[in-house]
């Protein structure tokens, strides 16, 4: 696969440059990351929505 400068490319693509930069890491790498996400969802369903 080539290296890209942007994370912009076919969604297969990305897919699988996802899935092997997944399989690089630790265990506990993947959960941090999962802890990460789960985080941030949660940030997103409990802010303040602004209204104009």
């Amino acid at each position: 696969m080539k290296p890209t400068k942007l994370n912009h490319a076919h969604p297969i693509e990305m897919e699988a440059r996802y899935i092997e930069e997944v399989r690089k890491m630790t265990p506990q790498q993947r959960f941090e990351k999962l802890m990460a996400i789960i985080e941030i969802s949660y940030l997103l369903k409990t802010a303040k929505k602004i209204s104009k």
